[in-house]
């Protein structure tokens, strides 16, 4: 008895009709709806005018063989899955098609429950795949749009920096109300670690200004990524670390924070050269990226989360002790240990307070006022 539930549309191609007729007795009964013709031609006509999910071809048939089907058929019908159907001495072929763009081949004498096992496989497969091209294409194009948007903004704020930095600084805040607090924090984490190493004078504007904005990219990231509440799949992972490229990017366009992107771009690579998305290496992190890590960090684990309450400093320390020479600069790890519990105790209260009256984003020219040589803001 056939099933009443369209799986998906079938093509069979092959030159012996009994093979075709048993083939779509199979697939029918388990809910496909299935189409046969006899040779590559009228295959490849068919696909010029349907559409089908899968397409199982012959490989040796007159006129247009199998292999023929298989090329010029993925660009008559773009989204089917192909099957190559071969004899046993054919196996070599099989593989070869399979580099060609088949997902699977199947060995005559075909065993139906075969059959239906890689039909199966190979719609669900085309299916996730074409999905997800699909998905990265919304992606891109919003990706694309809110660039664009924030390039119009720098276009129409580029008269002051502290327009500039509070403008991109509200942009963050919306996605995230715990930014703002997180943001000024790993500010003054990172002041207070490049006055213990005697970072360069002239550079410590670029690192601020990288810490503040090292998350900015993420507003080109998709909100059911960002937002996500379980695990990323592999694809989801795959755009998430693209905002340090786009926010890297953004910041580039203009002259007085283009010594910040590296740090927007670099923060997430490793000092054993496992990060991203370059995987460079210990020194190849610039300075201030690997300052970064350490505070970024710290912070991470030092706050609550919804997920989970904070660590304790001391178990904090501990962590990133472990893990100098893996994730971490051990030069910057041997300055953070150097530096005193209750001067990170003292940026956080002071940032807690900051907070707590209302004063936002635009406090970070203030916060630093005292602390430097020349304004950063």
């Amino acid at each position: 008895m056939a099933a009443t539930k369209d799986r998906g549309r079938v093509l069979v191609v092959d030159d012996e009709p009994s093979i075709c007729g048993l083939m779509n007795q199979a697939l029918e009964r388990e809910g496909y709806s299935c189409q046969s013709c006899l040779s590559g031609e009228d295959a490849l006509n068919l696909m010029r005018g349907e559409r089908f999910d899968v397409v199982i071809t012959d490989l040796y048939m007159p006129g247009i063989s199998g292999m023929a089907v298989l090329e010029r058929g993925k660009k008559e019908s773009p989204e089917s899955a192909f099957l190559m159907a071969t004899g046993e001495s054919d196996v070599r072929v099989g593989v070869e098609a399979m580099k060609q763009g088949a997902r699977d081949y199947l060995v005559k004498p075909i065993q139906l429950k075969t059959l239906i096992a890689s039909v199966q496989k190979a719609h669900s497969g085309k299916r996730q795949e074409v999905e997800l091209r699909n998905f990265e294409s919304r992606w891109s194009h919003i990706a694309v749009k809110r660039r664009d948007q924030v390039k119009r903004a720098f276009h129409h704020i580029q008269e002051t920096h502290d327009e500039t930095l509070a403008t991109l600084g509200a942009a963050l805040d919306f996605r995230d109300d715990e930014t703002a607090g997180h943001t000024l924090r790993v500010c003054l984490y990172s002041l207070q670690i490049a006055r213990t190493i005697r970072y360069p004078e002239g550079k410590i504007r670029d690192l601020i200004r990288g810490a503040f904005l090292h998350d900015i990219g993420k507003i080109g990231v998709p909100d059911q990524i960002l937002f996500k509440p379980g695990r990323l799949t592999e694809a989801e992972t795959a755009i998430m670390r693209q905002h340090v490229i786009i926010g890297s990017s953004l910041i580039s366009h203009l002259s007085y924070l283009k010594g910040a992107a590296p740090v927007v771009l670099c923060h997430h690579e490793r000092f054993d050269g496992g990060g991203y998305p370059q995987g460079l290496k210990g020194h190849e992190i610039p300075l201030g990226a690997r300052i970064f890590s350490v505070v970024d960090t710290l912070d991470a684990m030092t706050t609550d989360r919804p997920y989970r309450k904070a660590l304790s400093f001391d178990m904090a320390r501990a962590e990133i002790i472990r893990e100098a020479g893996r994730q971490f600069d051990p030069e910057v790890v041997r300055a953070f240990v150097s530096i005193p519990e209750s001067a990170w105790a003292k940026i956080r209260h002071e940032v807690k307070q900051n907070r707590a009256a209302g004063r936002g984003r635009l406090s970070l020219h203030q916060a630093l006022k005292g602390r430097l040589s020349q304004e950063i803001v």
